[in-house]
């Protein structure tokens, strides 16, 4: 594989990861209306849970990522019933106390996490089944398969958006107290649904610590979540295809300003000043995003 086609290859995967986590952050916010500001946390949860099972218990990459999503639903429904005492302002504050929480664990728990150190030698995913034998160390192999976990997500979540039960989240969004009028427990239905969010976050999770081979916890900073935040908005809300879109130019623009000739050691910082002015031209022009069906 020569340097064009592997940079192409790494783009494309590091798209679909972040595509993933847009969908799931997609269904909580867009569809849900609850602005969530701590989907790197769960994105971490599944690294982390991956990349400790897979080395520690000797589990394959599948059955590692299986019990990386149910951890993080698991906390995913724990910090829901926390989230479900506050509205508005107050939900979006508690959403970034516990994306700090999760980081300081993941700097801190040194017996765990290594700490700043992190885990590496995280594995690749294998099959060995029925004679089929593949070997997802091939980074060509490895895209397939994360494109494969992408749709099957994608096509999920449109399922639940088109759903009844994406309808009462579509209500819910709109008019809280109108649905109780027709029986409806909107407590359960943002729960489910934050739920959802969190285990399919870790999926993402699972892929980036299996593909880099490594995962710490400056990957999963505050900041990740602000972005994935922006990166809905900025492809839509309320609309799935938005969420790919949005990932594409998350990370497609930093490539493209590779270009631009910033010196090193500013070239960060005029990345975040782009995704910012983008972002606030986006709130004047266009507050619902690109393609997107609502706005905040």
């Amino acid at each position: 594989m020569n340097y064009t086609v592997y940079y192409i290859v790494h783009l494309l995967t590091m798209f679909s990861i972040y595509a993933i986590l847009g969908v799931s952050l997609n269904l909580v916010v867009g569809y849900t209306g609850l602005v969530s500001v701590t989907q790197a946390a769960f994105y971490g949860i599944g690294a982390y849970a991956t990349a400790l099972i897979a080395k520690t218990a000797g589990f394959g990459f599948f059955s590692s990522m299986l019990i990386g999503v149910i951890v993080a639903g698991l906390i995913g429904l724990l910090i829901g019933l926390v989230l479900s005492k506050f509205r508005d302002d107050y939900y979006v504050i508690v959403t970034v106390g516990f994306n700090i929480i999760a980081y300081g664990i993941f700097m801190n728990w040194h017996s765990l996490t290594r700490g700043p150190l992190g885990i590496v030698a995280v594995p690749r995913p294998k099959i060995d089944f029925l004679g089929l034998h593949l070997d997802f160390n091939n980074n060509l192999l490895f895209l397939a398969l994360v494109l494969v976990f992408l749709a099957l997500i994608y096509f999920l979540a449109r399922f639940i958006a088109k759903s009844s039960f994406g309808r009462v989240l579509k209500a819910i969004r709109e008019d809280e107290k109108a649905i109780q009028v027709f029986g409806y427990n909107a407590f359960y239905f943002k729960l489910a649904i934050f739920v959802i969010s969190a285990g399919m976050a870790a999926v993402a999770g699972s892929f980036f610590a299996s593909y880099l081979r490594f995962t710490s916890p400056n990957t999963f900073v505050l900041m990740e979540s602000v972005l994935i935040l922006s990166m809905i908005i900025l492809g839509g809300l309320a609309n799935l295809k938005g969420s790919l879109l949005g990932a594409f130019i998350l990370v497609l623009l930093p490539e493209l300003m590779r270009f631009v000739g910033f010196p090193n050691e500013i070239a960060a910082e005029m990345r975040q000043i782009v995704y910012g002015v983008i972002l606030v031209l986006l709130m004047i022009y266009k507050p619902s995003g690109i393609m997107g069906e609502y706005k905040l």
